[in-house]
């Protein structure tokens, strides 16, 4: 769970984003997304096949004066590609304000 959880961190990252080689090694050729852009905690993972893995979290937005915003829920799924985990899809859903617990 943990090297998911980095991964999908690292993909939150501008310099990420714009590394094709990252990029394609992080995602699936089958990747599709629905979301909006936010810093993530909050994980939990849930194992669906060995080589599947469900991640659930909440992200929220800060700005450069740290207010909050663009608090949204969120799901992806790894798929174990060879020996690597890729994303396969992504989905990012609004939802009301939370605590934040750094």
């Amino acid at each position: 769970m943990d090297i998911l959880i980095e991964q999908e961190i690292a993909l939150h990252q501008y310099e990420v984003r714009q590394n094709k080689l990252e990029v394609t090694r992080l995602l699936h050729p089958s990747f599709r997304e629905v979301g909006v852009s936010g810093r993530s905690y909050d994980f939990e993972c849930i194992q669906l096949e060995f080589s599947v893995q469900l991640l659930l979290y909440k992200s929220v937005f800060v700005d450069e004066f740290g207010e909050f915003s663009h608090f949204a829920k969120r799901s992806s799924i790894w798929v174990l590609s060879d020996t690597q985990w890729q994303m396969k899809y992504h989905q990012g859903s609004s939802c009301e304000p939370f605590a934040l617990n750094f």
